[in-house]
């Protein structure tokens, strides 16, 4: 159960993660962070050569793990670029996977002082996660997060779709306090 004072820190909103204005948003990159399709494909079309020539530098990030860059021409000063897992059955990683992609992400928020963030569904497009596993870990992981460290005031779940804004939903309900 989350307590209702971390609930009051995450949000649930159907959108375009490319129109946030948190401090920063999270990409639901590929390893090369090179850009590819999907939240990754917009967010770098969005951003502009900026993220691009700095995710070059870095040179890639595994799956699990996180990296930032700034957000170039996007409403937020940062892009957090995660890495989550391609879904096999569930039984090969998977869950851990997702939880570190979006641990890695707050715990590099928190590194560089942001105090809201936005978040996609991570791995549930072309890498296949079912979509309420998937809300359940990253709900989850990010509430225990907010409750380790309160520097972070918001925490925003910006679905693309009216299906996985229903699961999200669904996962959120089911586990107030």
């Amino acid at each position: 159960m989350i307590p209702k004072e971390i609930l009051k820190k995450i949000e649930l909103v159907q959108g375009d993660i490319t129109r946030e204005e948190t401090e920063a948003i999270v990409n639901a990159a590929n390893t090369s962070l090179l850009g590819g399709g999907g939240v990754d494909g917009a967010i770098h079309r969005a951003g502009g050569r900026a993220i691009l020539e700095e995710c070059k530098k870095i040179g890639g990030c595994p799956t699990g793990e996180a990296r930032i860059t700034t957000g170039g021409n996007l409403k937020a000063k940062y892009v957090i670029h995660t890495v989550g897992p391609v879904y096999r059955d569930g039984n090969h990683g998977e869950p851990e996977l997702l939880a570190n992609a979006h641990r890695n992400s707050f715990r590099l928020a928190v590194e560089n002082g942001i105090e809201s963030l936005s978040f996609p569904a991570i791995s549930t497009g072309v890498y296949g996660y079912p979509l309420r596993e998937a809300a359940k870990i990253a709900i989850g992981a990010i509430a225990k997060e907010l409750e380790a460290n309160s520097s972070v005031q918001l925490v925003r779940f910006v679905l693309f779709d009216q299906t996985a804004l229903d699961a999200y939903n669904e996962v959120l309900d089911g586990v107030v306090d």
